[in-house]
């Protein structure tokens, strides 16, 4: 919805308030001046909480991200339009210089529109459309519409990442199969048990091929929702039964063996199932591949599951936001904490911090353990987007732990549209 669109909705909200309260709105060249009966047709005080909140309610039925600042740039009102796009985000977005340098900048009438990059706790491109508007003598809010452009944004990359990616590592299992081709139609062309042989080989890099390009696929899903938070729930007990029944051929192949420990009674967390789902599995098949190492029995693999906060959390790597004490949000964020651990032989130190990384890799002594090196990349994108945790904890001969923790839903921030209005303090003095 366009800038203008929003403003004469908000001239229209004005002339109505005034007409019952007595206050004078002027949107561009628009004004109304009503008197109440016995009253002053103009009052030099601070806007009342009703005409502002009259005009909040207003605005709350536009299907647009909107919100209303003082001329100082404080957030008066966020829409539910607003919360359901960005949610937690908006502070950042608001705090952002570009957002605040404009804001502060407007005089009344005045319109400032800028494109904002946020990197933290995800990548999001956000578009601000700014208007200042009189509400009477030397008050004046600011109308701030925002766009987000993240999907936009994560395609161009995407597109980019891929084109990289592919052709960086789709060049070695080309290059063999190229060579391969090329002895069977030479050297071995007369040799059936050669040519036995080398087709096994051509299989496995076809295959190694497939599996690259899956996972390339995978996480340019995950990145395209990356931004948009789990509308859904999941249940701790349906995780961890899907989990078990899906990882069922995995631990036959292993071998490998799985044993789960949940504690009773946890209660559902926000989050997308499938997806929680897919980190969890994600994380099984990792410790069946590289938790056997060089020894001649399978690994032994541990599922716990229990409730906890991230400041109980203290491993080696965290990805995603961070609720808890000290993080100004009055108290500790409760969530569910999933602990995939085995008795493999573990990870050095010096790795830890670069297994998210894309196409970073242990290798071992093996190449059967070889992976793509996006699968922890696709964890962290889905931890991120969860506003979760993810701790590594390894010791080189004894095994690696990954624990990855959920929030229960909002936490503390249980209201998400909120009103802040508050007449008792003056507003800066109009920059022009």
């Amino acid at each position: 919805m366009s800038v203008l669109a929003v403003e004469n909705i908000v001239a229209a909200l004005g002339a109505l308030a005034a007409g019952a309260l007595g206050w004078r709105l002027v949107v561009g060249r628009r004004a109304a001046t009503l008197s109440m009966a016995g009253g002053d047709s103009v009052h030099a005080v601070p806007p009342s909480a009703t005409v502002l909140s009259r005009m909040f309610e207003t605005l709350d039925l536009v299907p647009a991200a909107i919100l209303v600042l003082d001329a100082g740039g404080r957030v008066l009102h966020a829409g539910p339009g607003a919360w359901e796009l960005f949610g937690d985000s908006l502070g950042a977005i608001m705090r952002h210089p570009a957002a605040l340098s404009a804001v502060l900048g407007l005089c009344d009438g005045d319109r400032a529109e800028m494109d904002m990059m946020l990197d933290v706790p995800i990548r999001r491109a956000v578009r601000g459309q700014f208007r200042r508007i009189s509400i009477g003598p030397g008050q004046s809010v600011v109308l701030a519409t925002l766009q987000d452009g993240s999907e936009r944004d994560a395609l161009e990359r995407m597109r980019t990442d891929f084109v990289a990616y592919a052709s960086h590592e789709l060049r070695t299992p080309l290059a063999a199969l190229t060579g391969f081709i090329e002895t069977l139609r030479g050297p071995a062309a007369d040799d059936p048990p050669a040519q036995q042989r080398f087709l096994e080989v051509m299989a496995g890099q076809a295959a190694r091929m497939q599996r690259l390009l899956d996972r390339l696929l995978m996480l340019s899903r995950v990145q395209m929702i990356e931004h948009r938070k789990p509308r859904g729930t999941a249940s701790p007990a349906t995780i961890v039964a899907r989990v078990r029944d899906e990882a069922a051929p995995l631990l036959e192949a292993g071998p490998a063996s799985l044993e789960i420990d949940l504690a009773p009674g946890l209660p559902d967390f926000a989050g997308d199932a499938d997806q929680v789902v897919q980190v969890l599995l994600n994380l099984v098949e990792n410790a069946i591949k590289y938790g056997s190492a060089e020894r001649d029995r399978g690994v032994t693999i541990g599922l716990r599951v229990r409730q906890m906060v991230p400041a109980a959390l203290m491993g080696v790597m965290g990805a995603g936001k961070v609720h808890g004490v000290g993080s100004g949000e009055g108290s500790v964020r409760q969530g569910v904490a999933f602990t995939v651990a085995d008795n493999g032989p573990g990870i050095e130190a010096r790795h830890l911090p670069r297994l998210t990384e894309r196409f970073y890799r242990v290798e071992g002594s093996s190449t059967r353990r070889t992976g793509t090196g996006l699968g922890l990349a696709i964890v962290k994108h889905i931890i991120d987007r969860h506003d979760g945790r993810l701790t590594v904890e390894s010791r080189v001969g004894h095994g690696t732990a990954f624990t990855v923790w959920f929030p229960f839903g909002d936490g503390v921030s249980l209201k998400r549209h909120e009103t802040v209005i508050d007449t008792s303090c003056p507003q800066p003095a109009d920059p022009g």
